[in-house]
């Protein structure tokens, strides 16, 4: 526990709740919950609106299912929630096979309620990665938050430190891979980052059995609006 804690602090990571208390905590999670924009990249939009992601996200979000599943037999729950509509974060979630994405989400406890309903869970079960204003509501009731560090939003940061409304802030900027950064904290927290890669080395069986789970996944896709959520077919 020592060495994260001191790994982590060493590229500039700020634990605002002990890593005994989020490796606890984490024995609970049943299901990870991504904000998007200022997440997965740095807010920056192409001319049709979207923002992309990468590769080393992308393989941190399946390597912590991957673990989760592990840990507890089951396949973590997955989803998206964004304030907009975002082709690429439904590529992802459909790539991925996420269990659900969520776009124009303006009060994102609505879509957490709905999420959460979906999937019979209880708010302390899930983890969320988030970043900015809009994500605060959904900070304040679940049960595992990364904030992701922009340097730029200086009073934000210590609002959010202020009201507890995170557990860890990483080192990593917004859009310069703290995604990955989060998913292998919570791996090692865990203390399933060494098998995590050893079973993904040896890749079967075990590895191709969670692989096999999560890509029966069927990904929903719902546009959040003020009388409920429409379901989408993005493709």
């Amino acid at each position: 526990m020592q060495s994260i804690q001191a790994a982590f602090e060493g590229i500039g990571g700020r634990f605002l709740t002990p890593p005994a208390e989020i490796s606890q905590r984490l024995r609970g999670i049943r299901a990870v919950v991504f904000d998007w924009d200022g997440v997965f990249n740095d807010g920056s939009k192409d001319a049709q609106g979207s923002s992309g992601c990468n590769e080393v996200d992308s393989m941190g979000t399946n390597l912590l299912r991957f673990g989760l599943w592990l840990e507890q037999g089951r396949l973590p729950a997955a989803g998206i929630l964004t304030g907009v509509h975002n082709g690429r974060a439904l590529e992802l979630v459909q790539r991925e096979h996420f269990h659900a994405a969520y776009v124009n989400a303006k009060h994102k406890t609505d879509a957490l309620d709905h999420f959460l309903q979906q999937h019979q869970l209880q708010p302390q079960e899930v983890a969320f990665f988030f970043d900015d204003a809009l994500d605060l509501s959904v900070a304040e009731r679940v049960g595992l938050r990364i904030c992701i560090r922009r340097s730029a939003s200086i009073l934000f940061t210590q609002y959010v430190e202020k009201q507890g409304l995170a557990d860890y802030l990483t080192g990593s900027e917004s859009g310069r891979f703290a995604v990955r950064e989060g998913c292998e904290l919570l791996l090692g927290l865990l203390g399933v980052y060494d098998r995590v890669m050893a079973e993904r080395l040896r890749f079967r069986p075990v590895y191709e059995l969670y692989y096999a789970q999560r890509q029966a996944v069927s990904p929903l896709y719902f546009n959040t609006h003020s009388l409920g959520f429409d379901p989408i077919f993005p493709f």
